[in-house]
């Protein structure tokens, strides 16, 4: 694809045209915010029968949840944050309330006043008693992390002073939290789009002439490379990235070895098959990403075939998955689908894809995991099903036997997909060529 092998004059030019400044990022942050308590919220709250959801946060405790709500300008909350989300259905209209000093942004009203009820929890029962709701949801969940933020002091104290009549209507968020977590507006997926872009370009920048002097330049050198771009173009990201290198000298160590057991700070070399693992968070999304590129040797000016055909047989996995995603499955049946077509062919797949989104593990359905190839039991996996307007790491390997170099390779490749109402399709396209290291002059425009 163009952006794999196209380097623009002036890189970092073309990402300040990407990149907001502080306080223009900050009132897109609270312009989809408004859009998502007023249009999506409703919907969500309708679909998983809950006409009362109440977070509960201390400051620096937040609720991954309640965190995605605070307005920009809140990094944290503040002392106690109490968020209650009350869905009249029958006046088709939600109500966003915080028992708070303040108001939490424009979105949602201050409900409390200390100086007329001094304890806080009272007035949180107040709100409750007056609105009735029947369905109290309340953010515990044994399977879904990102669905489990109330801590127990604040659990304990809710239900203390929660009249007993009500007890009963207390129930796990998780499924309104996860739904919460993972719809994506129409408006969230153009930024996507741009944020995959960029994600892009740093990777294709940073696995080129630009940085690599094969011979001098190692693994480590590249990722901290990755690390400080991110951090001058202004943006952040959620993991450190790796980088790490195949090649025919050398035994295949075990996936995930960029966390275990591989050489640090290899030094890269022609003939290197290199691979990457990055991703970035801008506008309250986040990007994972990992990507291949090949040193060339003296003389070469493309990679060797036998390297093409192993790329092929990664698309063909990704082929395999995401034409087994349809909407309602679980992501065990995915799995179990997707790896019996690919095992048909001949392939020897693994797969490992979570959604991605506010976090870069985020919530829903989840599609393996590297260790757990016969499906995630108990979790996930197996008791929340794929929904649209819902956004995935598409992330994988498949292992390819290399006469020439005598040994097993990973192809092991990660994007953006976008799961909607007409199906799937990549956020902004897949890796179909290897990255080439130094670039052909004829790629380079020259």
């Amino acid at each position: 694809m163009v952006f794999f092998i196209s380097l623009a004059a002036g890189l970092s030019s073309a990402f300040g045209q990407h990149i907001l400044p502080e306080k223009e990022r900050a009132a897109v942050v609270d312009q989809i915010l408004d859009e998502r308590f007023n249009t999506v919220l409703p919907g969500l709250m309708d679909k998983t029968g809950i006409d009362m959801w109440i977070l509960i946060s201390r400051e620096y405790n937040e609720d991954p949840v309640l965190k995605t709500m605070l307005p920009a300008t809140w990094l944290n909350a503040r002392r106690r944050t109490i968020l209650v989300f009350y869905r009249d259905q029958q006046n088709n209209r939600i109500e966003k309330l915080a028992v708070a000093r303040y108001n939490v942004g424009k979105n949602i009203v201050s409900a409390w006043d200390k100086e007329q009820e001094p304890d806080q929890w009272k007035r949180l029962m107040e709100i409750i008693q007056s609105r009735d709701p029947q369905r109290i949801g309340l953010n515990f969940s044994k399977d879904h992390n990102i669905a489990d933020g109330l801590d127990k002091t604040d659990h304990d104290e809710f239900m203390a002073y929660l009249p007993k009549s009500y007890h009963k209507r207390v129930v796990s968020a998780e499924q309104l939290a996860v739904a919460w977590i993972e719809t994506r507006t129409e408006r969230e997926m153009v930024i996507y789009s741009q944020l995959v872009s960029i994600t892009h370009e740093i990777i294709a920048e940073a696995f080129s002439e630009k940085v690599i002097t094969p011979g001098i330049t190692t693994t480590s050198d590249v990722e901290w490379w990755m690390r400080q771009k991110v951090t001058d173009l202004g943006l952040e990201t959620w993991f450190h990235p790796t980088v790490d290198i195949q090649r025919s000298e050398e035994a295949l160590v075990g996936h995930l070895y960029s966390f275990s057991g591989r050489p640090e700070d290899m030094l890269i070399l022609p003939g290197d098959l290199l691979h990457c693992d990055f991703g970035i968070t801008y506008l309250r999304l986040n990007t994972d990403c990992q990507e291949l590129a090949y040193v060339l040797k003296p003389g070469e000016t493309t990679a060797p075939e036998f390297l093409l055909d192993a790329l092929r047989e990664g698309n063909r996995v990704q082929d395999h998955l995401t034409e087994n995603m349809k909407a309602g499955l679980s992501g065990n049946e995915i799995l179990s689908r997707a790896l019996e077509a690919g095992r048909a062919e001949g392939l020897r797949p693994a797969i490992y894809t979570h959604p991605l989104g506010m976090y870069g593990h985020s919530a829903g359905t989840t599609i393996g995991m590297w260790d757990s190839q016969g499906g995630v039991m108990k979790d996930d996996g197996e008791n929340y099903p794929l929904n649209p307007y819902t956004v995935y790491a598409i992330e994988l390997n498949t292992t390819v036997y290399l006469p020439q170099w005598k040994r097993d390779i990973r192809i092991m490749l990660e994007e953006a997909g976008f799961y909607g109402k007409d199906g799937f399709r990549y956020v902004n396209g897949r890796q179909t060529e290897l990255l080439l290291i130094p670039r052909p002059l004829t790629h380079q425009g020259q």
